[in-house]
C-alpha cells in the first residue's frame, strides 16, 4: 500500500475513533530520535536496524492474539513447523508472543506497540527476535520507559514516515504484521489467531482477569478496520492469504502448502 492510499485510511480511522494526529506525530518523533541516536552502521551497538536487516521470505506465518491463537499455534507446530523443509518465517503480533513462548517458539519478528507482556517481548528479543516497534498517540510513555530494554529495533508509525520510522500500512498490530509480511516479499501468508471478532484474550490485554472477555467499543472498531485492511491486501497485493479462522479444513491446507 502506497503512503497516499494509506493516509486516506488513516484519516478515516482516527476520525472515527477520535484520535489526534498530533499525538501520533509526537510519539513518532520520539521514536525516530531514539533510533537515530542509537543507529550504528557497523551494528556494534545492535540497537537500531534498517529495513533490509529483517528476514525476507516468500512464506510467512502471522500470529494474532485472538481466541483461536493457541489452537492455531499447535496446528502449525505439528504440521509446517515440524517439517525440516519448512521455509516459513514467523511474525508475532505483540501479545501473541507470549502464547508462542508457552509453546517454546521464538518468532522471527515481533510487531508491537508494547502493550503485551513486556518481559516476554524482551525475552523473545534476547533470543533473536527482531522488534518492529510502533509509535502512536497512546504509547509515548511506554516508549520512554521501555525502548532502552530492546535491541534490533525497526520503528513504525501510522502517520507520515520519518527518517528512522517507517509506514508500511496497517493500524493494529495484527494487520500491520500482514502489511509488513507483504513488504518482506511474502507470496503466501498464513494467519493464525486472527479472528477479528468481539472477544479479546489475555494475550491481547494482559491486565484482564479472565482468559477471554468482550471487546470494548474501541477494540471492536479497531478489529473491524483490521479485517477490512487485510481484505484490501487480498484484493490489491500479489499474495495468497490463508486465515485459519476462516478455513473449514485448516489441517488439510497446512499439510499441503509446502
Amino acid at each position: 500500500m502506497d503512503i497516499k492510499t494509506w493516509m486516506e485510511w488513516y484519516k478515516e480511522i482516527i476520525y472515527t475513533l477520535g484520535f489526534k494526529k498530533d499525538d501520533d506525530e509526537l510519539s513518532a518523533k520520539y521514536l525516530n530520535d531514539f533510533l537515530k541516536c542509537h543507529f550504528d552502521n557497523n551494528h556494534t551497538a545492535n540497537k537500531s536496524i534498517s529495513f533490509n536487516d529483517l528476514p525476507f521470505a516468500e512464506n510467512i506465518i502471522v500470529f494474532g492474539a485472538g481466541p483461536s491463537l493457541k489452537q492455531h499455534i499447535k496446528m502449525i507446530k505439528s504440521s509446517i513447523l515440524s517439517k525440516k523443509s519448512s521455509k516459513f518465517i514467523i511474525i508475532s503480533a505483540d501479545g501473541a508472543t507470549t502464547a508462542l513462548i508457552e509453546e517454546n517458539i521464538i518468532p522471527d519478528i515481533i510487531v508491537t506497540d508494547l502493550d503485551g507482556k513486556i518481559d516476554d517481548l524482551i525475552n523473545a528479543n534476547n533470543y533473536g527476535a527482531f522488534m518492529v516497534i510502533h509509535a502512536h498517540g497512546n504509547n509515548l510513555n511506554v516508549l520512554k520507559s521501555n525502548l532502552k530494554n530492546f535491541k534490533k529495533i525497526l520503528g513504525t508509525t501510522q502517520n507520515i514516515p520519518l527518517e528512522y520510522v517507517h509506514n508500511f500500512g496497517g493500524f493494529t498490530d495484527g494487520d500491520r504484521s500482514v502489511f509488513l509480511a507483504v513488504q518482506l516479499g511474502a507470496k503466501k501468508i498464513i494467519m493464525g489467531g486472527m479472528d477479528f471478532g468481539e472477544v479479546v484474550t489475555q494475550y491481547s490485554r494482559p491486565d484482564m482477569i479472565n482468559q477471554t472477555g468482550p471487546a470494548d467499543n474501541v477494540k471492536k472498531i479497531k478489529l473491524k478496520y483490521a479485517s477490512k485492511l487485510v481484505e484490501w491486501i487480498k484484493e490489491n497485493e500479489d499474495v495468497m492469504i490463508y486465515n485459519l479462522s476462516e478455513i473449514k479444513d485448516p489441517d488439510f491446507i497446512l499439510n499441503n502448502l509446502l
